[in-house]
């Protein structure tokens, strides 16, 4: 008899073809577009100060309002994906991504874009949360590795890609086109999403002062972090409610069996341990991602587009290394091959930082090579074994504890680089580069330290 595609589908097995074809490209279509936007904003900042004729710190809200609403909705958005079911969850963030799109495209002053960018962060939010949920359901056992694989592929070609295209759309259109552009795809994706796994949903109700105490730890951390350099008074003042919130909130929801942030989870010694390892590769991917351009623009006086071809090879080779790490995450321990990831990845960035590129630039492109190739290792058997080492009812707080780790890591490496340049501005991007190697080298240790863990298989 066959089962109805109304029916929760569970799911030890997966979906069966071709179903799960349309299903893997409605996730990968959404992430794209999540990330595609997040990195294409940046590089229309400018150009919407002029056109909307304010400062550009004024403008720099296009991209905090975006990235507030997206921390701040993470876990929530994970808890209702378990609460009302996956797969509603990311229709719904879809919906609400590309009606936001098309506001933003439409808004004839800041205040409105600013408002449209922080519902667009929202859809995203519940798009990203549940993304690892919905492969974890869609794909059998034995593929997921291949699955969370293809998935780095496209978040990483989708980040790289992100500057290249914004520019090119400016350069041909004006800057609501970049938010235009994502409208027929959405509506692409809420068609494929009908193939997408219903899941059983528990049904219980998100508590409301849980939801405003997240917020109330998340948003002035972000502001706060925004601020440390330029009014350190208020940033401090916004860390220390933040901090107040986090403590409200974990004493709230520590004795729940399912709380909001998935402290049950990071109980677990391998989830915790490869959530620690996360924070400390993207950390150390956003401090290089920073860091070069100022060290071949500045230090060794290179153009833009020289800049852009020796950055280029990092996110081809992760779109290269990322699959065969998923497949080989299927056969082999996880621990192993983000230890050797973090390793690849420490490696480069040293030889990057210590080598006297002013004399001979071109072995660059193989320290990027072995970046790319130490994180596409590292980033696929992690998220693998974060997704597995929690009970297949959890994995929606398992998704979104991977997007919340990979968010903070990232405002880690930017708060540094800041740092940095006001501590040693003259030597900051050789440093940064230093200080990214230790962070991909100590995430490589953790990952040995779940070498003595249970293996993933246990917790299924």
């Amino acid at each position: 008899m066959r089962r109805s595609q109304d029916r929760p589908f569970d799911v030890g097995d997966g979906l069966p073809t071709p179903r799960r074809y349309f299903a893997a490209a409605a996730v990968l279509a959404a992430i794209v577009l999540a990330v595609l936007d997040g990195a294409i904003a940046n590089v229309a900042l400018p150009t919407i100060a002029t056109t909307l004729k304010v400062s550009a710190a004024a403008s720099v809200w296009v991209v905090t309002g975006y990235q507030m609403a997206l921390v701040v909705a993470l876990f929530p958005c994970a808890a209702l994906g378990e609460s009302l079911g996956y797969r509603r969850v990311f229709r719904a963030g879809v919906l609400v991504f590309t009606v936001a799109s098309a506001l933003c495209a439409l808004s004839p002053n800041l205040p409105l874009l600013v408002g449209a960018r922080i519902l667009q962060g929202l859809g995203a939010a519940a798009i990203m949360a549940v993304i690892a949920a919905l492969l974890r359901f869609s794909y059998p056992y034995r593929l997921l590795g291949t699955a969370l694989g293809l998935n780095a592929v496209f978040v990483g070609l989708s980040s790289a890609a992100g500057p290249t295209l914004g520019a090119t759309i400016l350069s041909v259109a004006a800057w609501p086109w970049l938010f235009a552009v994502n409208i027929p795809i959405g509506v692409v994706v809420l068609g494929a999403s009908l193939a997408l796994p219903r899941t059983e949903a528990h049904g219980r109700a998100l508590d409301r002062l849980s939801v405003a105490l997240n917020a109330g730890f998340f948003a002035p951390l972000v502001l706060g972090v925004d601020l440390l350099t330029s009014r350190p008074t208020m940033a401090a003042l916004l860390l220390v409610v933040s901090a107040f919130s986090l403590l409200f909130l974990v004493r709230r929801e520590a004795p729940r069996p399912a709380p909001l942030i998935p402290l049950d989870l990071l109980r677990g010694g391998t989830f915790r341990l490869s959530v620690i390892a996360s924070i400390c590769i993207f950390a150390a991917q956003m401090l290089a991602f920073v860091a070069l351009p100022f060290y071949l623009q500045h230090g060794l006086g290179l153009d833009a587009l020289t800049t852009g071809f020796y950055m280029t090879p990092w996110p081809l080779t992760v779109a290269v290394a990322a699959p065969v790490a998923g497949r080989l995450s299927d056969r082999f321990s996880t621990a192993v091959l983000c230890a050797l990831g973090g390793t690849c990845l420490a490696v480069g960035l040293s030889l990057a930082a210590i080598w006297p590129l002013a004399r001979h630039l071109q072995p660059l492109v193989i320290f990027t090579v072995l970046s790319g190739l130490g994180f596409g290792f590292f980033q696929t058997p992690n998220n693998r074994n974060m997704l597995l080492a929690t009970p297949k009812a959890r994995s929606g707080a398992a998704g979104g504890m991977q997007a919340t780790a990979r968010q903070f890591g990232q405002a880690s490496g930017s708060v540094l680089m800041t740092i940095l340049f006001t501590l040693v501005p003259a030597d900051a991007p050789r440093v940064a580069l230093g200080v990214a190697a230790a962070l991909a080298l100590t995430s490589g240790l953790v990952s040995c330290l779940r070498i003595a863990q249970v293996p993933e298989k246990a917790a299924i």
